[in-house]
């Protein structure tokens, strides 16, 4: 079976060795046709920290690391640039 990847946003870093990533996936309605934008949040761990708020991820499935955590980064795709 393959490992299922996603391409995503970093929305929060709070958490200590886990980042929230939102990943849109675009679809066309069913009845009319509009494509609309859905986004779905993971929780993903990061060991080292290494992630902040912004960064574009590469996030890799994985096996049950906590009660909600099933995914990891696999790497950073683009930094935010930081003031």
């Amino acid at each position: 079976m393959a490992v299922k990847e996603r391409v995503g946003l970093v929305v929060s870093d709070k958490m200590q060795k886990t980042i929230v990533v939102a990943v849109e996936n675009r679809v066309p309605h069913p009845k009319y046709g509009k494509i609309m934008v859905r986004t779905k949040r993971y929780k993903v761990h990061d060991e080292e920290n290494a992630c902040q708020v912004g960064d574009r991820v590469r996030i890799r499935e994985t096996r049950p690391l906590s009660k909600t955590k099933r995914w990891t980064v696999a790497d950073i795709l683009n930094r935010t640039v930081e003031v």
